[in-house]
């Protein structure tokens, strides 16, 4: 098992296939988009699995795939196939924007993908655009009922809530889950990706939000599992699905953290809002051995900050861009 320098036991593995995205969400990315990492530079899916290997033998157990958005690169599902067949790991999951869902979920499914999780933070159609700078809204949809008829399990839906932007659809959102089978997960808003636009006022805390849910019907509590992210979970009665909390600005889950991330172009980072990183790329590419490359999980590991700066004065936000890092 691997345990941080504060007795964390870490076994969740966040691997970014690729930096570009089809969306310009305006929380992420300007319009124009962002400079890219070069083809060169990014980790093939051989390099990856070969990462992924070495971190399950030494008890990583729980991997997901981010971006950018993970369906835009080509042979994804051949990779996901490629992933689960690795023994060892219990849990294999992807985290997308919707867009290619409907393509690609039966498919996943059939390679070995356990769940997915949707980020959307708007029902509504010209809004949507509004945040995307896309149309798309249609697609999302469609995509998420197409992962509920592949039998993609849980579906977890994640708003990003952001006053005055899309704080009006809090019940909206957690109606859904009367109706379908779906994981609504509110999440603050936080300093990231094209943080410029950040402002605590922007900030709906979980704690506002779990008080206009309550007034909706009582929130009853799930007990967490050992598969559980940082979510804190509830369901109202009677319905098909579950509702998630998640206050990394307001509630911080730090002394929980079980994770470390792969950036697309090889590197180890120990913390989402920590801009220090070690580099595998290097030794991939240069002959290192096994040994070698578990040297330098277990040097990462020993980096992991305790917690995160977000409200404190030492806080600085990130130099990479959220889509470079996987969120």
């Amino acid at each position: 098992m691997l345990f941080d320098p504060f007795q964390r036991r870490i076994n969740y593995l966040r691997i970014s296939v690729t930096d570009r995205c089809n969306l310009r969400c305006r929380y992420c990315m300007p319009e124009e988009g962002i400079p890219t990492i070069p083809h060169e530079k990014i980790l093939t899916y051989e390099e990856i699995l070969r990462v992924v290997r070495i971190f399950v033998a030494e008890g990583i157990s729980k991997i997901r795939l981010t971006g950018g958005e993970p369906l835009i690169r080509k042979g994804i599902v051949e990779f996901v196939a490629n992933l689960s067949k690795i023994d060892g790991i219990k849990d294999l999951s992807l985290t997308t924007n919707g867009i290619l869902l409907k393509d690609f979920a039966r498919d996943l499914k059939r390679a070995g993908l356990n769940r997915v999780n949707i980020s959307l933070d708007t029902l509504q159609k010209d809004r949507f655009y509004r945040i995307t700078r896309r149309n798309g809204f249609e697609r999302v949809w469609e995509g998420i009922q197409e992962a509920i008829h592949a039998h993609l399990s849980p579906i977890k839906i994640n708003m990003v809530a952001i006053r005055g932007m899309n704080d009006d659809e809090i019940e909206s959102f957690a109606q859904l889950t009367f109706r379908l089978p779906l994981t609504v997960r509110y999440i603050e808003y936080m300093p990231s990706g094209n943080g410029e636009e950040w402002k605590e006022g922007s900030i709906l805390t979980v704690k506002e939000i779990k008080g206009r849910l309550e007034r909706m019907a009582p929130l009853i509590p799930i007990a967490s599992n050992s598969l559980d992210g940082p979510a804190r979970r509830f369901h109202f009665e009677g319905a098909l699905g579950e509702i998630g909390l998640i206050g990394p600005v307001s509630d911080h889950f730090c002394g929980n953290c079980n994770r470390l991330r792969l950036t697309p172009d090889g590197k180890i980072r120990t913390c989402l809002f920590s801009d220090e990183e070690i580099d595998v790329r290097e030794y991939l590419r240069n002959g290192a051995g096994d040994e070698e490359l578990r040297e330098r999980l277990l040097e990462a590991l020993k980096r992991k900050p305790e917690k995160h700066q977000i409200n404190t004065r030492q806080f600085k936000k990130c130099q990479r861009n959220m889509s470079a890092i996987g969120g």
